[in-house]
């Protein structure tokens, strides 16, 4: 899924270009679309008792991003076992196409108690959804 957006003035640094940290928010921004476009809205499946944690970011910059730039942000759920997900994330320049940076996030399913989730089994709608999205 390809998520659209320009760089904000507050997202920069004294130098001009976006802070790193930013990086990983655009990351969070692209996974809650993409599960909101097949119907796995984050605040609905809060309100069910399931929380998503990150268990991992990984960030790799390549080319620096500046205030009032357009990008793409392509964002694909990799890896998916009912209890860990795993996603790719690739920043392009909008209109040059250009690869500026790319990203893995890992995720695991918890019910409120911060107990592991077997999605297949409690929740198998939901795990068909995201099954259906892996691409490998």
């Amino acid at each position: 899924m390809k998520y659209p957006r320009s760089i904000n003035y507050y997202e920069t640094d004294k130098m001009g270009i976006v802070h790193h940290s930013n990086y990983i928010r655009f990351f969070e921004e692209a996974r809650l679309a993409l599960m909101r476009q097949v119907g796995l809205d984050y605040r609905n499946l809060e309100e069910m008792g399931i929380v998503i944690p990150v268990t991992f970011v990984r960030c790799k910059y390549l080319i620096p991003l500046r205030f009032e730039e357009e990008i793409e942000i392509q964002t694909r759920l990799t890896r998916y076992d009912g209890i860990k997900m795993e996603l790719s994330y690739e920043i392009y320049r909008k209109e040059s196409g250009e690869l500026c940076t790319s990203g893995e996030t890992g995720h695991c399913f918890l019910n409120q108690d911060l107990k592991p989730i077997r999605m297949k089994r409690e929740f198998p709608d939901l795990y068909a959804k995201l099954k259906d999205l892996v691409k490998e």
